[in-house]
């Protein structure tokens, strides 16, 4: 891989591991001379900039930063921090603002739908079985005491104090 195309790919990875590579930063900073590009309000320049101007502001920083820290002016710094850990590149925002807003509504109206099938669904189901009913459950109860079903430990042993075949509590 040439030189040029490392300098780019390390560009479009967010440029911070460039300083690890010293090799891909001083073949691209020997192949032409370039003007500096100004560090000051970098936040706003750096979408409109090409990957080559990328690569330059990042070697300028580089160079910048091998200087004594206090001597560095605040937008120089910024630009570093910027350059390093700015929300571009693979720290870009994985969704645009309102997002959120939308997902919330898509949630509440899916559930509003949802809701609206069951009542609907309610409304329109027959109605219960008769053996549902708690009047045919007790006579179910009274019927296997009658005919001694499971008298070891279900509803006809002594001392059973189980519901049986009662579901409902109504």
């Amino acid at each position: 891989m040439s030189a040029a195309r490392y300098a780019v790919r390390v560009a479009r990875r967010g440029l911070a591991t460039a300083a690890a590579h010293p090799t891909a930063t001083s073949a691209a900073a020997s192949s032409a001379p370039r003007a500096a590009i100004p560090l000051a309000n970098i936040e706003a320049q750096w979408e409109r900039l090409n990957s080559e101007e990328q690569v330059a502001v990042h070697e300028q920083l580089e160079e910048l930063q091998k200087k004594n820290w206090k001597e560095l002016s605040l937008a120089e710094k910024k630009a570093a921090y910027y350059v390093s850990f700015g929300p571009h590149g693979p720290r870009a925002p994985i969704n645009p603002p309102g997002t959120t807003l939308k997902v919330v509504l898509g949630v509440t109206g899916l559930l509003a739908a949802t809701g609206a099938i069951w009542v609907t669904t309610r409304s329109l189901a027959p109605p219960p079985p008769k053996t549902l009913s708690k009047e045919w459950q007790e006579a179910s109860n009274e019927r296997a005491k009658e005919m001694r079903i499971n008298p070891i430990h279900g509803i006809s042993s002594e001392g059973y104090k189980g519901k049986g075949f009662v579901t409902e509590d109504k």
